[in-house]
């Protein structure tokens, strides 16, 4: 299957007009129907171009594809497009080569959540899918991530995941690290995000009538309450992280412009993973660069500039500087 963006949503629109007995679809009409569907999907509109319709028809005759019964009437000096047998739908089709490639993809990805214990339910399904399409994804190890099977708190997910999905109300037993004793919270769960290899419960906190996180590493037992679940309504997650590294948010805390001198030594990786999508070069020089970022400071991304040491001069603004200098002279007094 062709890897172009939105391929599949102009192969299932294609489909639609080649199996429409009662319209005649030319090649003008068929691009009008791609652009059309790409829009009801994603919101976009694409510009599908007469090429790459002429590609996907090629493409879903081939074998690689469906094999598609597909007639081209001439009718004067146009061509329009319909199935021989008009009970032919790709949907009705068993997976075609590239499918069946992509599953298997797919199932080597699913295989790293394997013997981890919110993922149990992961093992039958995976036989399941490799007996029915005769996929086996297990052959050698490809691609590895970043993942703790034994992280403390990664046992919560599934329950968590549950209580988001369906509206439930939490009374979440949890103990900060600066607490010797836990707390219970009533909490309105909303999103599980995860960062630096740690899980992160968001949702409404009803003591602080407000959105807070729970580190999962934190929780110590989690119940379920029949009480009216508090839908959220104000807050897209999607966005929600935009000005800040990490998961701590501060809504009533200002945007900085931060300036920062980057050594070159370090400058190769700060340009090959940026610190945050806001970071651009402002100058460079022949040791280093000026990065420019447009942040809240919060403690993960305080934390990431300390640990860059001597490589990361702070230039603005003066409360970042005093943060970076005071831990370090800590730090400095750590050894004297």
């Amino acid at each position: 299957m062709a890897t172009n963006k939105h391929a599949t949503i102009r192969y299932n629109a294609l489909d639609q007009c080649f199996s429409n007995p009662g319209r005649k679809y030319y090649i003008e009409d068929l691009i009008i129907a791609c652009n059309n569907a790409i829009y009801e999907y994603t919101g976009k509109s694409e510009g599908v171009k007469r090429r790459q319709i002429y590609d996907d028809i090629k493409f879903m005759e081939s074998e690689q594809g469906w094999s598609i019964p597909l007639d081209r009437i001439r009718e004067g000096q146009r061509v329009y497009y319909r199935y021989s047998d008009m009970k032919f739908s790709i949907k009705n089709q068993l997976l075609n080569e590239s499918e069946a490639n992509q599953l298997k993809e797919t199932l080597l990805i699913l295989n790293r959540f394997k013997g981890m214990p919110q993922f149990d339910w992961m093992e039958e399904l995976l036989v399941r899918i490799e007996s029915t399409f005769n996929s086996k994804a297990a052959i050698k190890p490809i691609i590895g991530f970043e993942q703790n099977p034994y992280l403390k708190g990664l046992n919560f997910i599934t329950e968590l995941f549950n209580a988001i999905y369906y509206n439930k109300v939490l009374n979440i037993s949890y103990q900060s690290y600066k607490q010797k004793t836990p707390d219970v919270i009533l909490f309105h769960p909303y999103y599980l995000k995860q960062y630096n290899n740690r899980w992160f419960l968001f949702g409404l906190n009803e003591k602080f009538n407000s959105i807070s996180n729970l580190a999962l590493d934190r929780i110590i037992e989690i119940k379920e309450i029949n009480k009216k679940y508090i839908e959220n309504k104000s807050i897209d997650f999607e966005e929600y992280f935009y000005d800040v590294v990490g998961v701590t948010v501060n809504e009533n805390r200002k945007t900085h412009k931060i300036l920062l001198k980057v050594s070159k030594d370090l400058l190769p990786y700060i340009e090959s993973k940026p610190i945050h999508g806001s970071q651009k070069i402002k100058s460079r020089y022949e040791d280093g660069a000026i990065i420019e970022l447009l942040l809240q400071l919060n403690y993960e991304f305080i934390s990431l500039i300390f640990s860059y040491g001597e490589n990361v001069i702070v230039i603005e603004p003066d409360e970042l500087k005093m943060i970076i200098k005071t831990k370090a002279e800590n730090v400095l007094n750590n050894y004297l």
